[in-house]
């Protein structure tokens, strides 16, 4: 089976993070956020991916080819028209065998097996408090019915969580074609919301599947929570001398910890050294430097500099903070 997996979005709302790498590529519980979805698709045997980028995209395909044997494919998207504009740029690569989709900010914890052997297209959703930050399904006997983008009046808390599983991709494809065509655009751009709509309306039909564990990685926030989440589900619980470790953290083997406290929900990414320090509810990004602080829901990013006492900090890659 084939994936494709649209990264081409900037990741406004994660700056400062995000200027110098691309957000599929910000650390979550010990690892990147794509290498959290490519594991996962790695365990339900897909062998083949495609990676719509954008923004730094150099930076993500040199990390998938360094990190990962499957063949992959990097297909560039220069103007932000949407997900099915994402989709079609990459048609080259899609056949007629079944596709899952996957969005490239999408941390998952859910069994695909029963859905990969589904006889349907079948859209993964989960309740939410609020419905009009996403697209919504109505759905009627088991099947979807409709599918709207970010309604603002909707008829159902049933959120898509950005993962597809398309029995028919051709038919995907087609669909997007003749929207593009007739310059069918939602909220200025091309949505895959109004391509399942035109795909029902051919006579496909659509099933849906529950997503328990879907986590979000669009906001500083939300990452920080999806951090601790994954710490409580995989985290470490390990001893380092002259150290004070609290449970559930992650620190990466090639990390220098000294003489200070790390947890919980504390992750320490490749490379980083923390010395004389207090950390909860963090993430210290590769190469980072934590000297004399005491940081708490904090973001420090790959190669920054953080020395001096501080409660809460946020701060990208290459930066340097010294208390005085």
């Amino acid at each position: 089976m084939k994936a494709i997996i649209p990264v081409a979005g900037e990741g406004t709302r994660m700056r400062p993070y995000t200027y110098a790498r691309p957000k599929a590529l910000l650390h979550v519980a010990g690892k990147p956020i794509l290498a959290h979805i490519l594991d996962k698709l790695e365990e339900h045997g897909i062998d083949e991916v495609t990676l719509i980028v954008g923004h730094l995209g150099d930076k993500i395909e040199e990390y998938v080819k360094s990190c990962y044997d499957f063949p992959a494919h990097f297909v560039e998207q220069t103007e932000r028209l949407g997900i099915a504009h994402a989709l079609f740029l990459a048609k080259k690569f899609v056949g007629a065998e079944p596709l899952f989709i996957v969005l490239g900010d999408t941390i998952f914890e859910t069994d695909l097996e029963p859905v990969f052997k589904g006889q349907y297209t079948s859209l993964g959703i989960k309740e939410v408090e609020d419905p009009r930050r996403f697209g919504i399904v109505a759905l009627e006997g088991g099947f979807v019915q409709r599918v709207v983008e970010k309604p603002e009046e909707p008829e159902t808390n049933l959120a898509l969580v950005g993962m597809y599983y398309i029995k028919d991709p051709l038919l995907l494809i087609e669909c997007i074609e003749e929207m593009i065509e007739q310059d069918m655009k939602t909220k200025g751009e091309y949505q895959l919301t109004d391509a399942f709509e035109m795909m029902i309306g051919k006579g496909h039909r659509i099933t849906t599947f529950g997503v328990e564990h879907w986590y979000d990685c669009g906001k500083p926030e939300a990452l920080l929570a999806t951090n601790r989440h994954l710490l409580e589900l995989r985290g470490q619980d390990l001893t380092l001398g002259g150290s004070v470790v609290q449970p559930p953290v992650f620190i990466e083997e090639s990390a220098v910890v000294k003489s200070s406290v790390i947890g919980p929900h504390v992750s320490v990414a490749a490379g980083a050294r923390v010395q004389h320090s207090i950390l909860r509810d963090s993430i210290i990004g590769e190469k980072a430097f934590v000297s004399n602080s005491m940081l708490d829901k904090s973001i420090v990013g790959d190669n920054a500099v953080i020395k001096g006492s501080f409660t809460r900090l946020t701060i990208g890659d290459m930066s340097e903070v010294e208390a005085l």
